[in-house]
């Protein structure tokens, strides 16, 4: 009997709020930190809700990157993903309601690689498609720029 995998899936959560700027979300068999630095009144238990959204694009360009590699047959190789991003933060500063708050990010996926530029470049196209994070960044607005790099 073949077992159907669902599509479409409900993600729940249950947050705790210890403080005004930490909370703790169970994922899995995990506990995720959101927080703010001490700066800010924080307790720097984890990264800014701005600073994990930021992270979260480069870890699923990553993830979806090697998936889209794997199926082209392309060999990664070594990867370090830079990015530049661009915050506008007078909305989380109160200063005035923002409809973009990342208005332009620039990620590098640089790869190690035997693998030709043209290939990378299809690599980046294909991950385009099926990055989730990606996608709503660009939903949202955001001048968002993926560029596969081979390094030598």
């Amino acid at each position: 009997m073949a077992i159907k995998i669902k599509t479409v899936v409900t993600y729940r959560a249950k947050a705790e709020c210890p403080t005004h700027s930490r909370t703790e979300i169970p994922v899995r068999d995990l506990n995720v930190v959101i927080d703010e630095p001490i700066e800010r009144d924080g307790t720097n238990l984890g990264p800014t809700p701005t600073e994990a959204a930021m992270t979260a694009l480069i870890a699923c360009t990553n993830v979806i990157g090697h998936k889209c590699a794997h199926r082209l047959g392309v060999a990664l190789g070594e990867v370090t993903i830079d990015a530049d991003c661009k915050f506008d933060r007078r909305g989380v500063m109160m200063q005035e309601e923002i409809d973009v708050p990342f208005p332009e990010i620039t990620l590098n996926v640089n790869c190690k690689t035997d693998a030709s530029q043209d290939a990378l470049t299809k690599v980046g196209v294909e991950t385009a498609k099926f990055c989730a994070i990606a996608k709503l960044f660009t939903s949202a607005g955001t001048d968002l720029t993926v560029n596969w790099i081979k390094i030598y």
